[in-house]
Formats: structure tokens, sequence, C-alpha cells
């Protein structure tokens, strides 16, 4: 079963804890279709265990998780993937030895159809992917010889080479000065907007996901503060 387009990711009192210790407590929401979708927090308080949850790199000890109607908890990651969910890091992961086109081709076979694509029309599609990011004249550079920021975009193109219908993005502008935050949010917003996919964005530079997110959802301490849209948050008493 493959989840269409327009499939919603649904999380329903999902919880886990490690040993003793609850790192996220009976969450539910849903992430509407074709939204860019904020998820907010101070540190700890269980973003990344969210997105590890989603993702299939941890197992859920309450709850479901729906994309489409399809339960994902219980797949592996690369099963996840394939059901049309991209990710990236926060501690950002290209492979460093490999050459930004290397990168993206690799994104490439683990998503859901390009093994059955030509090498070819592989190395063409992983171009046309950097071309979107803005990084298409780094094609052949090796990614240890890049930035910072051009090494957070190529995880992004490589996420948006396995062709997500929703896109998960941890923390993608940490790191960045101030000049290249507008550049890298262009990019968010056209793949909601060009690419037609759905993207939860884990974020700490609240001003750039009050501007951008259509809908925002606050954890703390592994809990839900607050959930709706950034006027209704920033009026919420929890919040504040």
């Amino acid at each position: 079963m493959n989840p269409n387009r327009d499939a919603a990711l649904e999380v329903g009192d999902l919880g886990v804890h490690f040993g003793g210790v609850v790192a996220l407590r009976n969450l539910s929401f849903r992430a509407v279709p074709g939204k860019i979708i904020g998820v907010m927090g101070p540190n700890g308080a269980g973003k990344t265990t969210l997105f590890n949850l989603i993702t299939g790199v941890y197992r859920p000890s309450t709850g479901k998780i729906l994309f489409g109607g399809m339960p994902l908890q219980g797949l592996s990651p690369s099963q996840v993937c394939r059901a049309g969910v991209g990710r990236t890091f926060q501690s950002g992961r290209p492979f460093a030895n490999l050459t930004a086109l290397e990168n993206v081709l690799v994104g490439l076979y683990y998503g859901a159809d390009a093994r059955r694509m030509r090498a070819a029309d592989a190395k063409r599609r992983a171009r046309e992917i950097l071309e979107f990011v803005g990084l298409e004249k780094h094609a052949d550079r090796p990614v240890s010889s890049l930035n910072l920021s051009e090494r957070k975009i190529v995880e992004m193109a490589r996420a948006i080479a396995t062709r997500p219908r929703i896109l998960l993005l941890d923390e993608p502008l940490a790191g960045f000065n101030p000049l290249e935050l507008e550049p890298a949010v262009r990019i968010v917003r056209r793949i909601r907007d060009e690419l037609d996919v759905t993207v939860m964005w884990i974020e700490h530079i609240m001003k750039v996901l009050m501007e951008t997110c259509e809908h925002l959802i606050v954890l703390d301490h592994g809990e839900k503060l607050a959930e709706g849209s950034p006027g209704e948050v920033a009026a919420d008493r929890a919040v504040a």
C-alpha cells in the first residue's frame, strides 16, 4: 500500500520511553497535506525523538503513526522512506568522501523507484535536483570541500531525491549565517510549492518558523504545549 499524493500524517497518543525516562507522551496531531508545519520547543522537548519515531529509527512504546492511512510503526527506516517520508538529520550526514552529485544519487537509489532508472537518467535527475537547490556548479566537488551551509543543502537535495510526499527537516538552518538564511528558506518554500511536498520543520530560529509556517506544534518535556497558526501560538499563554 502506497499513500497517495494528498496523504496526511496522523499521530495518535504517541509515546516512547527509554528505561524510566519518558521522552514523548500522549502526542496527537494531523499534518495537513500541502502545508509547512513547524515543530518548536526547547532542547530536550522531544522534537528529534518525534522524527525518529515517524521514520522508524525508534519504535513507539504507545500510540500510532499513520501516513495516508498506512501504519508506519514497525516499519524499517528504508520502508518508511519508500512509503514517501523523507528526512534530513540535525547533525547533517552527507557522505563527505562522495561528490554532491553522488550524494544525490544515493538518495535516488534509496528512494521510491529510481532503482528501475537507467544510470544516465539517474545522473540527469540528480543534476536537476542540484540545480533546484542552487548547487549545480558544485555537482562534481567532494562534499568535504563544501562549507557548512552547502553541505546541509546537499543533504536536503539528497532527501528530495527520495521522492518524498512529506519531508521532515531537522534544524536545516543550524550554523547558517544571516546572509544564507533567506536563500535556504526559499528552497523550503519551493519544495512545498513546486514539488508538492508537505514539510515538517524543526528549527530554533523562531522568526523563520513564525514567518514561514502555516501551522505550528510546540513541544515541551515530551508533551504538546500548543498547536495552531503562528498567530494562535503566539497568543497562547502556555507558550508565553
